[in-house]
């Protein structure tokens, strides 16, 4: 299955995971818009995706807060002005606060609820007529911290056993409508997640480029068969002493 002249939308495209993806669908002809509360930094990830992209797929850069209906809904309407269909939209934006709960203050609880989950259902009830008009695909990528909780991460762990939960729950109801629905989840991924830089200590780890090249994989497979939650690993973590 071709992807050429097919048509995306990232939320978080600007960088990491959305960066790695944006990336790969865009080297197989895809148009892709990619988002961001900062537009400088849409901008400036939609060049460095177009060199990579060498002349192939389009970028749109879009400023847009996930937490935001109206800024989602927007964001659609631009898409769809731009290109009149969606095909694939990829739920990725997110943000995580870590801290033992008599630390997590309530802001940092409701950014990381209202980014990773909230925003995730504004994003697919702003794209969902779109996708069932093109028979499209909805990801979402949550993460391996969506069925392992672990200290330190009451909020991000609520947010991400939310979000699984709730993709497949909405796979089931739109699989009927022609709507594919699926998560990854991803383990260790070297991305700047948190403004954190990576380094060559990250070399063990999952790579953006790995994510992309997954993404492109699960979008070419038939449309009959839909692997609905998808669980990825760094092949060889560093054993702990």
């Amino acid at each position: 299955m071709t992807l050429v002249n097919k048509t995306a939308l990232i939320t978080g495209g600007n960088a990491g995971i959305g960066f790695g993806i944006a990336a790969a669908l865009a080297a197989e002809g895809v148009n892709v818009a990619i988002t961001s509360r900062s537009l400088r930094r849409a901008q400036e990830a939609a060049e460095k995706i177009r060199d990579k992209a060498k002349g192939h797929g389009e970028i749109l850069p879009l400023e847009m807060d996930v937490r935001d209906f109206d800024s989602q809904k927007k964001a659609m309407q631009d898409v769809l002005g731009a290109w009149g269909k969606l095909d694939f939209y990829v739920a990725n934006a997110g943000v995580g606060h870590f801290a033992p709960i008599q630390e997590l203050t309530p802001e940092q609880w409701h950014e990381t609820i209202d980014t990773n989950l909230t925003g995730v259902f504004y994003s697919i009830k702003s794209s969902v007529e779109a996708l069932k008009a093109t028979n499209g695909f909805f990801l979402t990528i949550s993460s391996l911290a969506g069925t392992n909780f672990f200290a330190g991460g009451s909020a991000y762990n609520a947010s991400k056993f939310g979000l699984t939960g709730f993709t497949q729950a909405i796979m089931l109801d739109l699989r009927q409508e022609g709507v594919r629905v699926s998560t990854i989840m991803p383990g260790s991924v070297a991305t700047g997640f948190n403004n954190r830089d990576v380094s060559e200590a990250d070399a063990w780890k999952i790579q953006i480029e790995d994510i992309g090249e997954m993404v492109v994989s699960l979008f070419k497979l038939d449309p009959r068969t839909l692997p609905s939650k998808i669980e990825v690993r760094p092949s060889k973590p560093p054993v702990k002493k």
